[in-house]
């Protein structure tokens, strides 16, 4: 698996739910601000709410745009196995059950899938607690972390 063809994917996804969350709050910011949409009562809330939307709509396209733009100057490099797993690198971990995913360490886009010749790829942050166990871990490392009262076990079985 190539780190630098699942980081374009990465930005690509990126970018195309920022299209979609852009035209959603325009679409949004027209309704709110439509004549139809004027209260004519205190009881018509209609223009409110969909100020409301428009609102939140805004601040999607901001945290979306906030993302690819950290992950567009993100610096990829290779793994280096005297530092360890930092930012930008691809992982295979393996849970318990010798389960295997891949995971994408990014500065933001957490949450964002992405299928490379149908695998799929899952980015993490280091916010997360997952992406903090890792900082720093190498290759055969194993990680623990608490999720909801459970601990969780994972090897690090590859870096890229």
């Amino acid at each position: 698996m190539n780190k630098h063809a699942v980081h374009q994917l990465v930005l690509d996804k990126l970018a195309v739910d920022l299209d979609i969350a852009q035209r959603a709050a325009q679409t949004a910011y027209e309704t709110a601000t439509h004549e139809e949409n004027i209260a004519e009562n205190k009881y018509d809330t209609l223009g409110l709410e969909a100020s409301y939307l428009a609102a939140g709509q805004a601040r999607r396209v901001e945290e979306i745009r906030q993302a690819l733009t950290l992950c567009q100057n993100m610096q990829l490099r290779a793994y280096d196995d005297q530092r360890g797993i930092e930012v930008g690198a691809l992982l295979g971990l393996a849970d318990e059950n010798d389960r295997q995913q891949w995971l994408f360490l990014a500065p933001d886009g957490a949450g964002l899938k992405v299928d490379v010749v149908g695998q799929p790829v899952t980015v993490i942050t280091p916010r997360s607690p997952l992406g903090k166990s890792l900082l720093g871990k190498f290759e055969g490392d194993e990680v623990e972390i608490l999720v909801g009262g459970a601990r969780q076990q994972f090897a690090v079985t590859e870096v890229k």
